[in-house]
């Protein structure tokens, strides 16, 4: 079976971290751009982790059955028995956990992300080869730029128009109203030239003579 791809919001909601080295100072920043409240339990830890002040650490050994006090939890300790004993945990207590590099024991598992501001764009190979994901991530890269984010603020704007006019922002002009013309608008410097082709293709405006 294929896995539910999902945007979780995480905003203020509790997140465990098992570990204290590099692997686990990564999943960290991703847990703090996500808006997390994150606790990190390791008897040792990076700078970037123990200087950390939006970080709780808890300077020992994982405690058997803690990540049930949690919404989330990442293990990143490269040992075994902790990874598998927090696995287990998080199984008795229905929290989703990532082990990095141990996909055998994870209830999720994490893209390689592009960001422009609003804009996400992931690649999944279902936890089999990371590698692959990051490599397909930086071909992305190459192709998505900070205009295609200013898209993304365009088509809101007009979503909600049309929502407003409509009751409903579901159009089957979607798909003509996002072409190269609004692209190269946008590289341009046109916004108001990229929204007048927006707002007219998507029927909001009549088109012009």
């Amino acid at each position: 079976m294929s896995p539910y791809p999902v945007n979780l919001d995480l905003t203020g909601r509790r997140a465990l971290v098992v570990g204290g080295g590099q692997v686990a100072a990564r999943k960290v920043r991703g847990l703090l751009a996500a808006g997390a409240q994150i606790t990190v339990v390791a008897p040792d830890a990076v700078d970037e982790i123990a200087d950390e002040h939006r970080v709780r650490w808890h300077q020992r050994p994982y405690c058997r059955g803690e990540v049930a006090s949690y919404r989330l939890a990442v293990t990143a300790t490269g040992d075994p028995t902790v990874d598998g004993q927090v696995f287990w945990d998080a199984e008795a207590a229905d929290v989703w956990l990532n082990s990095a590099d141990d996909p055998e024991h994870c209830s999720f598992t994490l893209p390689a992300v592009t960001t422009r501001e609003d804009l996400q764009v992931t690649v999944s190979t279902n936890g089999r080869s990371p590698a692959v994901a990051a490599w397909l991530r930086r071909t992305i890269d190459t192709a998505v730029g900070p205009e295609h984010a200013t898209v993304v603020s365009l088509a809101s704007e007009a979503r909600d128009e049309l929502r407003a006019a409509n009751g409903t922002s579901e159009s089957p002009r979607w798909e003509v109203a996002l072409d190269d013309d609004l692209l190269d608008l946008v590289r341009s410097g046109d916004l108001d030239s990229a929204r007048l082709h927006l707002r007219t293709a998507l029927g909001l405006l009549e088109s012009p003579a």
